[in-house]
């Protein structure tokens, strides 16, 4: 399942400077240490590459730091936002996108692979031709293969697609949403552990599903088994060919017979690829989109559904956060506790205080799992 969840890196990004974050290098080493030893189990003699863009340069070197103290032999490995912008525009069209031979050696390398990406490409709209956004990003599905050929564990520190100016979207600083994220990184294993047990008992018994907020009801059918993101990669999860997780981590996810959508959902303030989308109300029939609406974010939501042919604007994954660290708008709500997601077509959607049933038995109540 983790396979639906997989996204480009989304690159590039805004420095966020040393001396303003020296106050956090306890906290990179307390989440340096979670990451190498609880999420990705890291051994003495190991092999463990660090991926960073600039503004995630320092927690990067805790990283490092803390592989080596373990007897690790680690690589610090750093894409340069700037460099990344202007090679994009000069580059053979036929060699964006692109991986090469350098990059499958250090994976197959590679042990572990810590990563921390860039803030979202739609910050360098300005910079990059709309058309190189999509193809930039091509080689998602090459890296993923190649990871799972090495059989590495990896671990994906999601602050790093927070830069200045999604921060401002956010009405946060980015030091704010970053501290907030690592905190939540921190999260006791157990109580991620017995939430995802309740729900997924719940949620494996099948049957219809029943999501409602305010006056918005919306019908559905899952399909296939959920899967939790749990913040671990174990030798199941590397077997089944689950290489990455999340940190911080706290969701359950399960697939979605696109068909059965049925009914309008209103979704709360939802963090998108053009950036924040205030409110929408979106109305589906036998699984298709037909209407949609909103209030603050009427320009947005049309670009969004636009985008897409009208045949593949279907919901496929539906998503319960799980980890009670998290708060909303910092650039995560999908793991906030007790929240509901939908996504497909290119579209997210998070749904605060929700009710939510699974074959007549409730899975959240209120916003409550």
């Amino acid at each position: 399942m983790r396979a639906l969840l997989r996204h480009p890196s989304l690159r590039g990004g805004v420095p966020i400077g040393r001396a303003r974050m020296v106050e956090s290098d306890s906290l990179y080493r307390k989440v340096a240490k979670r990451v190498l030893t609880t999420s990705l189990a890291v051994e003495s003699g190991e092999s463990v590459t660090v991926e960073t863009w600039n503004n995630g340069l320092d927690f990067a070197r805790t990283v490092v730091a803390e592989a080596r103290s373990m007897g690790c032999t680690a690589m610090l490995v750093l894409e340069d936002e700037d460099a990344y912008v202007e090679g994009l525009g000069r580059s053979p069209g036929d060699r964006v996108g692109r991986m090469g031979k350098n990059e499958y050696g250090m994976l197959s390398g590679s042990d572990a692979y810590v990563f921390v990406p860039g803030p979202l490409l739609a910050a360098y709209q300005t910079r990059v031709k709309p058309s190189l956004m999509s193809e930039s990003t091509r080689y998602n599905g090459s890296w993923y293969e190649a990871a799972e050929k090495a059989g590495l564990r990896g671990a994906r520190l999601t602050f790093g697609y927070i830069g200045e100016e999604l921060a401002g979207i956010l009405g946060k600083t980015v030091e704010e949403i970053v501290r907030r994220q690592l905190e939540a990184a921190l999260v006791d294993s157990d109580v991620i552990s017995k939430s995802a047990k309740k729900l997924v008992s719940t949620i494996s018994a099948g049957g219809e599903v029943r999501l409602s907020a305010g006056a918005s009801r919306l019908g559905l059918r899952l399909k296939g088994q959920p899967e939790v993101e749990d913040g671990i990669v174990s030798k199941k999860d590397v077997k089944a060919g689950e290489n990455m997780t999340y940190m911080p981590p706290g969701f359950v996810t399960c697939g979605v017979e696109q068909g059965s959508v049925t009914g309008t959902l209103k979704v709360a303030r939802s963090l998108t690829r053009l950036g924040l989308l205030e409110d929408a109300a979106l109305t589906f029939r036998e699984g298709k989109l037909t209407q949609w609406k909103s209030t603050k974010s009427k320009k947005m939501l049309d670009e969004l559904v636009k985008g897409v042919p009208e045949e593949k604007r279907s919901l496929s994954i539906l998503m319960v956060g799980l980890n009670p660290k998290m708060g909303y708008v910092y650039g995560q709500d999908r793991m906030v506790a007790g929240s509901v997601t939908v996504a497909g077509f290119g579209f997210t959607g998070v749904v605060r205080d929700a009710d939510l049933s699974v074959g007549g038995r409730m899975a959240v109540t209120r916003g409550r799992i």
